[in-house]
Formats: C-alpha cells, sequence, structure tokens
C-alpha cells in the first residue's frame, strides 16, 4: 500500500514559527532566511556501522518505493525530504528521520509537504514553547589543563613525523532546570549567524560553517574552512587581523590539508573539479576563517555516485581529523578521551531526486533526552606550528556561538 506524499505552494509563512499546535519541531535547515523545517516524526530509524552510508541509501530508497507523490512544486527540496545525522565514529548512533510536515521556503516561494490523505495542514495555530530556564555550565569530558596536555601530545607526535595534522575537540555541558526551548535558540543562532548552515536533527542544534557537500543535478559544491582567528569587534583591527590570517604559514598549512582531503576525495566521481588557488577569509560574528570553495561536475558513467558515496569518500576530511585519515583517527580515539557522538560529522537532508546538503556538525549542542542539558564542542587543528594557549583561545571563541545563544533563550 502507498503513502501519499503532498508538495503545495504555501502563502506567506515564517518557516520557525508557523506549525500546527500538536506537532514538535524535529528538524531544521536554514540559511539566510531560506531552508526547511521539519515538524513530527513520520519515522525515524538509528544506525552504525561503517557502512551506515550505504544503509542510509538502502533506507531511503526503501521509503521512497512506498511513496505516492504529488509534488505541484518541483524543483531541489521539494517533495518527501530525509533529514540525517551521522555519527563521527562508525560504531556510534546515526539517525535518520523524515518529518511529518515540511515548511519550506526559498527566495519569493513558501511550499509545504506532508504525509497522509488530509488536506493542506492548518497553521493558524501556533505552538508557544515555553522559555528556557536559568543556564549554569559544568566542565565537560576532560578539564582544560587537560586538554592542552592533549594538545601538547599532538604537536610532539607531529614534530617526530608520526603524522601531518589532528584535530583534537573539547565539550561543555549547559544544564538548564526546565526543558531547553530548541526553537529559540534557532532563531537566536539565525539573528547572530545568518551566513552559517543551521540545523536541527533528533536534538543536535547548531550553526555550522563549513559545508561538507552540496549536490544540485550533477553539480557538487564543497566549502572547506581551516585556519582561524578571533575577531576583535574593532573593524579596523579585525581588517588587519584578516590579512594576517590570509599570511599565516601555520594556519595555511592546516587549509591546504584540509582544502587537499576534499579535492581527492571527490576526483575520482567528478568528470571536472575546481579548486581556488588560494582561499579567502570568510567573516563571522565572532571569528574568521580561511575558506575554500571546491567544486565539480559528477561523472555519470561512475556507477551509484549520489550524495550518500560523496558523504562516504569525503568523512571524516582533514577539517576535522587530520592528516593521513587512518593515523590522525587513531591518535583522536586514543588521545581525545571524548565521544564526539554526532559531533563533526555529516549532517543534512536529501530529496527524493538525490539532490541534498550535507554539512559538518561544528558549532552545535546536543540535547539530552530530558532537554534540560546539552552538551556543546569545539575542535581545533593542531599542526607543526600550533601552540597550545592559542589552540585553547580558539577552541573557547568557537564554543562561543552555543554559549551565547543557550544563555540568551
Amino acid at each position: 500500500m502507498s503513502v501519499l506524499i503532498t508538495t503545495e505552494i504555501l502563502g506567506e509563512n515564517s518557516v520557525l514559527t508557523s506549525v500546527e499546535s500538536h506537532l514538535d519541531l524535529t528538524a531544521a535547515w536554514l540559511r539566510s532566511g531560506d531552508g526547511l523545517v521539519g515538524f513530527g516524526e513520520y519515522k525515524k530509524v538509528k544506525i552504525s556501522g561503517p557502512d551506515r552510508f550505504k544503509q542510509a541509501r538502502t533506507w531511503w530508497n526503501q521509503q521512497l518505493s512506498e511513496f505516492k507523490i504529488q509534488n505541484n512544486v518541483h524543483g531541489s527540496g521539494t517533495g518527501p525530504v530525509l533529514f540525517t545525522s551521522f555519527s563521527f565514529d562508525p560504531q556510534q548512533s546515526s539517525v535518520l528521520l523524515i518529518p511529518e510536515i515540511i515548511l519550506a521556503k526559498k527566495g519569493n516561494k513558501s511550499w509545504v509537504t506532508w504525509i497522509g490523505d488530509s488536506r493542506q495542514p492548518d497553521f493558524s495555530k501556533l505552538n508557544n514553547a515555553k522559555s528556557s530556564g536559568q543556564i549554569t555550565w559544568e566542565i565537560g569530558s576532560i578539564s582544560e589543563n587537560k586538554w592542552r596536555e592533549q594538545v601538547s601530545f599532538a604537536i610532539k607526535s607531529i614534530n617526530e613525523g608520526k603524522l601531518e595534522k589532528v584535530v583534537l575537540a573539547r565539550d561543555q555541558i549547559a544544564r538548564s532546570n526546565s526543558p531547553i526551548n530548541t526553537r529559540s535558540l534557532l532563531q537566536r543562532l539565525e539573528i547572530d549567524y545568518p551566513s552559517t548552515w543551521l540545523f536541527m536533527v533528533d536534538g543536535l542544534v547548531g550553526a555550522t560553517p563549513e559545508l561538507l557537500v552540496r549536490l544540485s543535478k550533477s553539480l557538487v559544491t564543497s566549502r572547506v574552512l581551516a585556519g582561524t582567528i578571533q575577531k576583535t569587534g574593532n573593524e579596523d583591527r579585525d581588517l588587519a587581523l584578516a590579512a594576517s590570517l590570509a599570511k599565516s604559514s601555520k594556519d595555511l598549512e592546516e587549509h591546504e590539508y584540509a582544502v587537499r582531503s576534499v579535492a581527492d576525495a571527490l576526483e575520482p566521481f567528478c568528470s571536472s573539479t575546481n579548486v581556488p588557488e588560494s582561499p579567502f577569509v570568510l567573516h563571522l560574528s565572532n571569528v574568521m576563517h580561511l575558506a575554500t570553495d571546491v567544486t565539480g561536475v559528477l561523472n555519470d558513467s561512475v556507477k551509484q555516485a549520489d550524495i550518500f558515496t560523496l558523504i562516504d569518500q569525503l568523512h571524516p576530511t582533514a577539517a576535522v581529523c587530520g592528516t593521513p585519515t587512518d593515523i590522525a583517527r587513531e591518535l583522536i580515539s586514543n588521545l581525545e578521551l571524548m565521544n564526539r557522538e554526532r559531533y563533526a560529522a555529516p549532517v543534512g537532508w536529501v530529496d527524493a531526486n538525490g539532490d541534498g546538503e550535507v554539512a559538518i556538525a561544528l558549532r552545535c549542542g546536543l540535547l539530552s533526552e530530558d532537554k534540560k542539558s546539552m552538551r556543546i564542542f569545539a575542535g581545533c587543528g593542531i599542526v607543526a606550528g600550533s601552540d597550545p594557549e592559542k589552540e585553547f583561545a580558539e577552541s573557547q571563541a568557537k564554543l562561543m556561538p552555543m554559549r551565547t545563544a543557550l544563555e540568551m533563550l
């Protein structure tokens, strides 16, 4: 028996405020006011293992085979959409989620997709969730001094020639005396970081500046970030810092490793690729990054070269793991003493045509089951020229987006 999926044009609505009162916000993907927001759960499944990307493709194709799709809008992101949030480590749980209702907006066009035989849902009622309680902070998996020691050990390993780069992460825990309002959290992040990709999938919420891969028909795009400097708030001073970042040998080395890992991963699946010779400086509210947009055209002759294939090949990039990948991953496992869960891993969406956008889950937090606590994460790329104190300061800057958003709820 087929399941009816309907997509129709929608009137003027804000994708973060309009929702039937009985449905919870379960998924979101937003950037510069456009995006997709999901409510309720039609189906959700957790998977794990080194073949989790293949499992995701198989499961999504099985769901699509059971759908009867009536799409009156067409285009990328219309019709049924799968939201994905994969784990960094293959043995941890990844989440695949199909919302019951999806509100979407792109430019001047808005649409709604829903599952079932009912008419277009009524969005006249608003589900006004209660405000979050007072936030208090706790030390995460390891102490600050212990993390600095890990960085020093990593630098020593790099200088001994064991590897070229490794990314080390740390976490903090936010606690609230009442459930944390994820919709308000997303709205706060949207105000402060409109140029990032805002996401929410099954309790993982964040605002990442790094796009792992976008597939639109056959065009492949990946935004690579590596190399960071904190902003001061003084425009002239920040311009000078941006210039110093663009010339920093340490940051350029770190960035080169990340770009090379992405370009090498995409090359076998693309008939052509374009890698700019030098990065640009991406300005965010609190930090600046060296950034490079790698593009390519998917080679149709490569069998099963779809978005799941690309995710599988790209993850983990040097931007979140290191170089060489296997040695860096082993050092992370032995040294980091922290379960990353779904942090620093692919998160995004895929539609029925295989188009989609998948980012790396950075600048994010993972909500507890009772919604009264959240683990937030930050990571730093360690290379030969790294300094433990400077890396710690960088990690603090990367924690600020989530810290500030949570404290302002």
